[in-house]
Order: C-alpha cells, then sequence, then structure tokens
C-alpha cells in the first residue's frame, strides 16, 4: 500500500498503478486537533483508496503547504503557494518522466483548503504536458476549520490526540463572508482560537460517515475517463 515500505526492485515490479499523494498542511487546528490535522485527512483518504483498489500505491504525504493564512498561531510551517505548486510539478514529473515509468496515474489528494490553488494550477502545468495527473478536493458539508466535521474525522482517525475537554466554537460565519479578511488579516484576525466552526456534537461514527464518502468520491475520480467531468473536478 505504502511506497516507502517498498523497495526499487518492488517497485519496478508494480509498475501500472496509481500513486495516491497526500497533500496536507502544518498548522493550527485549534486548541483541541493537531497540527498534523490537514495531513492526517489527506493519508486517511489515500489509504482508503488503496483498501479500495489494488492498483493504489500510497506516496509518503507533502506536510508542508499554503499555510500563510494561520501564521500567527505557533507550531504553523508554511511554504507558499509557489513553492507548495513547484514542489508538485516537480513530483508529478519525476512519478510520469517522458517515455512512461512506474505510475500510469497520479492522484494529488488535497487535504488542506489553502492548498486548493496551487495543487490546481500543478495539476494545469501537468495536464498539459502529457501526463496523468488528477486533483482531489473532499466535498463536505460543514465547519470551515477545526469545527465539527474535521473534529470527527480526526476522532474516527485518532481519538487519543482529540483534546475534546479544549474544544469551543470559534467563528461561526460562513466561511464565504470572513474570507476577505481571512485572506487579508489572517485566521487569529477573526478567530482568536483559531477555529472557524463549531466542534461541539463531533463524533467517531461521524468521522467514520464522512471518510467513507471521501474515499468513495476519491475512487470515482480515479476512474473516470470523461474528460469534462475530470476538468470540472480539478
Amino acid at each position: 500500500m505504502r511506497l516507502a515500505d517498498l523497495t526499487w526492485p518492488d517497485a519496478e515490479r508494480a509498475r501500472g498503478r496509481v500513486l495516491a499523494v497526500p497533500v496536507g498542511a502544518t498548522e493550527q487546528h485549534g486548541p483541541h486537533l493537531p497540527l498534523s490535522t490537514d495531513t492526517d485527512i489527506a493519508v486517511a483518504l489515500a489509504e482508503g483508496l488503496a483498501r479500495a483498489r489494488d492498483d493504489v500505491l500510497v506516496a509518503p504525504p507533502v506536510a508542508y503547504g499554503s499555510s500563510g493564512e494561520h501564521g500567527a498561531f505557533a507550531g504553523t510551517l508554511s511554504i507558499g503557494q509557489a513553492a507548495t505548486e513547484t514542489l508538485l510539478v516537480e513530483l508529478g514529473r519525476s512519478a510520469l518522466p517522458p517515455g512512461g515509468g512506474p505510475f500510469a496515474q497520479v492522484v494529488l489528494v488535497c487535504g488542506h483548503f489553502g492548498n486548493v490553488a496551487p495543487v490546481r494550477r500543478a495539476v494545469r502545468r501537468l495536464r498539459a504536458e502529457g501526463r496523468d495527473v488528477r486533483a482531489f478536493f473532499p466535498r463536505w458539508d460543514g465547519d470551515a476549520h477545526a469545527g465539527r466535521t474535521e473534529t470527527s474525522l480526526m476522532l474516527a482517525l485518532a481519538p487519543e490526540r482529540v483534546r475534546l475537554a479544549e474544544a469551543t466554537p470559534g467563528e461561526t460565519a460562513e466561511i464565504g463572508e470572513l474570507l476577505p479578511r481571512l485572506m487579508a488579516d489572517g485566521v487569529r484576525a477573526v478567530s482568536p482560537s483559531g477555529v472557524l466552526g463549531d466542534p461541539r456534537g463531533a463524533s467517531a461514527p461521524e468521522g467514520e460517515r464522512l471518510l467513507a464518502e471521501g474515499v468513495a468520491q476519491l475512487a470515482e475520480l480515479v476512474a473516470t475517463e470523461d474528460a469534462e467531468w475530470l476538468a470540472a473536478r480539478s
């Protein structure tokens, strides 16, 4: 399942596989969730895909991304949009070299909203070069950041790392309303706790349901050959 566990002869024998690359972040998720939350969720989605399909290998995660809006919170590490895009373009070129390589397709599993723009630009560049690279952005209704949705997912994945006693509501306005100020002044100016939503009511069963929905969406993306459908989702 995991590329990192293979030797190069193993990888050679695994030709024709799909390489799922979790693209996450290292950033604050309120006082109750770990800094690795986005990365953990992206890895879980990629590994769920690998369990659903026997032709998928999961790459080591990209654990840094564009998280500048969270920079006022301790522990956040951001490499910015340009570096994130460049990293993913070069990774895609390495995985899918001219003349063919061990992988037939690369899917970037994006677990962090701040990475959406550089991931999309990287995919457009790589597909323009003739490489089968796709991007997946899970479509879950709910809180924007560190609220009920992400808290439920983390309760399903790693309950021992969730500090429910410290989970309190943050700014609950719609993300569209908040986005201009978020981008101008950062998350801390909008929510001193770093939470955009309300984590109360989160549960592991809800997280398991959300994860299953995300894996099903991801499997559909990998399987499709409909160029218009694919373009609309990448």
